[in-house]
């Protein structure tokens, strides 16, 4: 239990059902989904469609998403890609030509085609309750309507702001200035591109007038893509790949994210007593450092589209972790991380919900980089991803990028089970960070028995590059023994990450956390 006479947050305790996101409307929306008759998955996409307008450097309709899901009266566990492809034009030759060593953040080869409005669709068809013009109504009201911008929010939004091309100036910046708390902001153009989806489902964003204004918009900057790109789009439903950890399973969607690199890391951790150590202290946070690189050393060299992937049982194998684990020096630093496939960010939304009927839902929601490509299409105000830099551009490469080709995700959706219950959902934001926090936030919960809001509040350290960039939660005298132990540390420009977490617990009551790293809360009935 927390010390009281320090700031912090309780874990909210619910019975009828909970959402935990970062926007307090947005949890409050996916709640008054749940009281109107609504399940787990409806409520999990209308405080999603939400955060496009109350967090929209991390999300939009120009973005991907993937989601776990157990429906109610099964412990099953489904999986479903949202994620999109590069266009059939897109060709890494061009980038190399050029002289670039990786995909330009800006460019239009790194805009694939936006997957989350079909996968909303199809997930609504597969585990729905309510219709999508149900779900997309409060959405679309805040889009009109308004919302106040919150510090979190205006904290991201400072350093985007200046380098946002004149068409995200005009929907993105009514002010013309970055924002400060509480001014508002809305967007009447994706309030229109709703209203059609509302009227004409998920075609009404592929085709016609709004997919137009997508192509038009990229071919003016010459992109590659076109209206048969769009039109051709189709998320899946996949199978999710999983690992025991102590006794508790850690479930994750399989690639092309990340997740078996956050099984692979917690696979390393099994092989160390990380429950003897403290929780805080210079042991854990080297073990998990060096444990970290090698981990994304494997996901940089081996993790790609699900169809051009031809280890991912290597990554699975538990003496895969275990011939890792070896390489790892208790006492001193010496693990190297190689150059990541992908750039590193941190710019993602995740939002989780648990109903009446203990349906659970773990969903993450994201434009890649602050603002994505930072390509705004001119009439609707959509903001585009750039999930094609997390291509490789080395030709061979698993991850090279392809047409048809999906690139490797940073984000990645998380649960957790045990005694072949589904226990928890939760999610950890923050983009390259994300599978170094899943098995951060599972060692808390596990090794050190936290309930889920103490294991999201716990400092964090995370190795980018050759520096351990590390929170300012710890101790001083930790630092100096990293530092002793051959560690090169640095402050993060901003806290690390963001976490969303709900435990199912058997007396019937839901407790949940929300990371105050970011603005949002946990909200239940």
């Amino acid at each position: 239990m927390r010390d009281f006479h320090l700031p912090g947050r309780s874990p909210v305790w619910a019975e009828g059902g909970v959402c935990a996101t970062s926007s307090p409307l947005a949890a409050q929306v996916a709640v008054q989904m749940l009281r109107d008759g609504g399940n787990a998955l409806d409520a999990a996409m209308a405080g999603a469609f939400v955060l496009g307008i109350t967090e929209p450097p991390m999300c939009g309709l120009g973005g991907d998403c993937f989601a776990l899901i157990s429906p109610a009266g099964s412990e099953e566990i489904h999986a479903f890609n949202g994620s999109g492809r590069a266009v059939a034009g897109a060709d890494p030759q061009v980038l190399r030509d050029r002289g670039e060593a990786s995909v330009p953040l800006t460019d239009p080869l790194a805009v694939t085609v936006p997957g989350a409005v079909d996968g909303f669709f199809r997930m609504n068809a597969l585990w729905g309750k309510k219709g999508m013009d149900t779900i997309l109504a409060p959405a679309i009201h805040y889009f009109e309507t308004g919302v106040a911008m919150a510090p979190r929010v205006v904290s991201d939004y400072a350093g985007l702001a200046p380098n946002m091309t004149e068409a995200g100036k005009a929907h993105f910046l009514p002010w013309g200035r970055a924002p400060r708390p509480g001014d508002r902001l809305t967007l009447p153009g994706q309030a229109q591109v709703l209203r059609r989806m509302a009227s004409d489902g998920a075609q009404a964003f592929y085709t016609g007038e709004v997919a137009e204004d997508i192509i038009t918009t990229l071919t003016a900057l010459g992109g590659p893509h076109t209206l048969d790109d769009l039109a051709a789009h189709e998320g899946m439903e996949t199978d999710p790949i999983s690992a025991e950890y102590h006794g508790i399973e850690l479930w994750e969607h399989p690639p092309n994210g990340q997740g078996a690199t956050a099984i692979l890391l917690a696979n390393i951790l099994a092989q160390f007593d990380i429950a003897a150590m403290d929780p805080n202290g210079a042991k854990r946070m080297h073990i998990q450092a060096e444990a970290t690189r090698l981990a994304y050393d494997a996901r940089n060299r081996l993790l790609a589209d699900p169809d051009h992937m031809a280890r991912l049982d290597h990554m699975l194998d538990l003496d895969t972790a275990r011939r890792l684990a070896a390489l790892i020096n208790p006492a001193k630093a010496t693990a190297k991380l190689t150059e990541s496939a992908d750039a590193v960010h941190k710019d993602t939304v995740y939002i989780t919900v648990v109903d009446s009927d203990r349906m659970s839902v773990s969903l993450i929601y994201s434009v890649f980089h602050g603002f994505g490509s930072n390509i705004c299409t001119d009439k609707f105000g959509i903001m585009l991803q750039n999930r094609g830099a997390g291509f490789s551009l080395t030709p061979g490469h698993a991850n090279e990028m392809a047409p048809g080709k999906r690139p490797m995700h940073t984000i990645i959706p998380g649960m957790l089970k045990q005694d072949g219950k589904v226990i928890m959902p939760f999610g950890v934001m923050g983009g390259a960070y994300q599978a170094c926090g899943h098995a951060h936030f599972l060692s808390n919960i596990r090794d050190f028995g936290m309930d889920p809001q103490a294991a999201i509040d716990a400092p964090r350290a995370f190795p980018e590059g050759d520096v351990l960039t590390i929170e300012n939660g710890f101790a001083p005298e930790v630092l100096q023994e990293l530092s002793d132990m051959g560690h090169t540390l640095g402050a993060p420009k901003t806290a690390i990450g963001g976490a969303q977490a709900i435990r199912i617990h058997d007396n019937g009551f839901l407790e949940a956390g929300s990371d105050p790293r970011k603005d949002g809360c946990a909200i239940g009935y």
